[in-house]
């Protein structure tokens, strides 16, 4: 299962389009929050699955600020890392990726781009779509019972 995976796009929705097309056949996209609009307008656009979380700026949101997945057999916790204090720090996501079970966590709000792996646990922030980064980005990930693979990939300026 190959997976758009995006977060802070803060209205720049010309973006999201752009990372969309760039990221050719995929399954899926998950929003990680701050962009609930621009995920709506794709996920009218689009006819796969938009999955997404509200983030702090996403006011009045009604989206869910965490979401569990089961996705290609593979456990995920989905959310915008904002009440998990990552900007400060991930030993409150890990700690709450080790009560969940899961294998990945995806977040954003820090509008940097990683992915790396701690104790097991995938920890996956696409970055931002918005202007505020060193460069824009996005993540495809892939899923496949027992593997998973992402990669950060730049928006062309």
């Amino acid at each position: 299962m190959r997976i758009l995976v995006v977060s802070d796009s803060h209205g720049n929705h010309t973006n999201l389009f752009k990372a969309r097309e760039q990221a050719g056949q995929i399954d899926a996209v998950i929003h990680l929050g701050d962009g609930e609009d621009d995920a709506a307008m794709l996920a009218a656009a689009e006819d796969i699955p938009v999955l997404q979380v509200a983030g702090n700026c996403d006011f009045g949101s009604r989206s869910p600020r965490e979401r569990l997945e089961t996705l290609a057999d593979t456990s995920l916790l989905l959310c915008h890392g904002d009440r998990y204090g990552v900007k400060l720090g991930l030993s409150h996501l890990i700690e709450r990726a080790r009560s969940c079970d899961v294998a990945v966590v995806l977040y954003g709000h820090t509008h940097q781009a990683m992915v790396e792996q701690c104790d097991g646990i995938w920890l996956i922030n696409p970055g931002t779509l918005w202007g505020r980064a060193p460069f824009l980005s996005y993540v495809l990930l892939e899923l496949n019972p027992g593997n998973v693979s992402a990669a950060i990939h730049k928006l062309p300026e």
